[in-house]
């Protein structure tokens, strides 16, 4: 990136890992020479191997056919969906593993699920939409499964990867972030999507295959309860997120390109002057800045708002400023953009060194530094509008949740001559509304399309 070389260390720990609930805190465990995946439908989980007894990889054709067993030993919906207990909160579900993982068979189907390379989640078809809202279900049913009545018993969401592919043909890939980023999984979805392009080489060998394992559980009254609660809880979660994806076809990442402005900091004036349009005030708000030109770097916030973006927004809707003024304010707000992301892949942002010198205190046992308990770095990581652009070569767009009950996440994915978003908010909260951002989003971005060339 950049001309600088990036810490690769992500990719490895992709596959045959998991997220491990604790009582107290989480681990990660990487397993390494996994030989399987798991796969899951009708909230039933099967481990099928991807190897030959031989080591050789198997063939398109060979998984074909193993897929169509496991298809056929499933027609039927297990009654508990064991996958729904990893949604619980964390302390919650750390509780119910320790009582699952007692039984001897519920301990080898969780760590067969746990060292598999990656689940494969093989979803119901569900209830059909208009073409506008198409993306934003399918974004939904990636993301949570739809509802305990519908696809959410087919996810372990502990495990770093996931790929879920429906009956409709809507498809997706879904990821822990504990272990993983955005570009590097955005890098293996466009790595699978050339891959998948080219012919399997391989001749299909005449090897009888064994029939993937079913993997079985033991549930007492005490698993069925958690398993109830998790129900009820998740159902809630999932009923209170609000997603909107849309393709914005006007112009792409060329436009600001064309005028010498970077495409990244355009859309982050874009975000910050929607956000203005509907609340009437700025907030606080971050970009997502990648750290990997560290060995083991992961990521830190850019903070969108500078004095420059301010005075742009403050003035874009005054009919007294000139466009010549809006334009040269456009500019700068642009400029100092472009600095605070060069400072932030430098590693010079201040929340990770925040957060690492808090951390440093509790693990030595110090008092807490007062700046922590200051009103005003409160309001300063209040993150109301969490942002982050993820590009791919792929038209996909990735998506997640706001980091506050009255906040907003937006990410985007910028191609040549169009844009891909995804907005979400929470229900729960009135001010926010995923479709009122998306919306004025939209309008704003062609407002300053016409700002840079004006119509005749």
């Amino acid at each position: 990136m950049r001309g600088q070389p990036l810490c690769m260390e992500l990719f490895p720990l992709l596959f045959s890992s998991c997220r491990i609930p604790g009582r107290k805190h989480d681990t990660i465990t990487h397993h390494s020479r996994a030989r399987h995946i798991t796969v899951v439908r009708n909230y039933q989980f099967f481990q099928m191997d991807v190897y030959n007894s031989d080591g050789s990889r198997m063939t398109e054709s060979q998984i074909h056919a193993q897929l169509l067993r496991i298809r056929a030993e499933s027609w039927k919906t297990d009654k508990e969906p064991m996958g729904i207990l990893t949604s619980e909160h964390r302390q919650t579900w750390g509780q119910a593993y320790s009582r699952l993982l007692k039984d001897k068979l519920n301990k080898e189907s969780v760590r067969a699920i746990e060292k598999g390379l990656f689940t494969l989640c093989l979803d119901s078809p569900v209830m059909r939409v208009s073409d506008e809202k198409y993306s934003s279900r399918m974004a939904a049913q990636i993301l949570h499964g739809g509802g305990t009545h519908s696809n959410s018993g087919n996810r372990w969401f502990d495990k770093t990867l996931q790929f879920v592919v429906g009956e409709d043909g809507s498809w997706g890939l879904l990821y822990e972030q504990a272990t993983a980023e955005g570009p590097p999984i955005a890098t293996l979805l466009d790595h699978i999507l050339q891959y998948c392009k080219k012919p399997d080489p391989k001749k299909t060998p005449l090897i009888p295959l064994q029939m993937p394992k079913k993997l079985y559980f033991n549930i007492d009254r005490e698993i069925k309860r958690d398993i109830e609660h998790a129900k009820q809880n998740l159902d809630i979660l999932i009923n209170d997120l609000d997603i909107r994806c849309f393709n914005f076809q006007r112009f792409g990442k060329e436009l600001p390109k064309q005028h010498n402005l970077s495409p990244n900091s355009f859309i982050q004036v874009a975000l910050q002057l929607a956000y203005y349009k509907v609340h009437n005030e700025v907030c606080a708000s971050c970009d997502i800045a990648s750290q990997r030109m560290f060995r083991g770097g992961r990521t830190d916030y850019i903070r969108s708002p500078t004095n420059q973006m301010l005075k742009f927004v403050l003035t874009f809707d005054d009919p007294s400023i000139s466009r010549e003024a809006k334009l040269e304010l456009l500019r700068e707000a642009i400029e100092t953009y472009v600095t605070l992301t060069d400072q932030a892949l430098k590693g010079q942002s201040i929340d990770r060194h925040l957060l690492g010198l808090k951390l440093q205190a509790i693990e030595e046992g110090l008092s807490v530094p007062r700046l922590f308990m200051d009103t005003a770095y409160g309001l300063a990581t209040h993150w109301k509008l969490r942002t982050g652009q993820v590009p791919a070569n792929t038209d996909s767009v990735m998506c997640f949740g706001p980091l506050v009950p009255d906040g907003y996440a937006v990410c985007y994915n910028p191609q040549s001559d169009h844009v891909h978003f995804s907005v979400t908010a929470f229900n729960c909260c009135e001010e926010t509304q995923a479709e009122t951002l998306a919306a004025t989003l939209h309008s704003t971005l062609c407002q300053l399309q016409e700002l840079l060339q004006p119509t005749v």
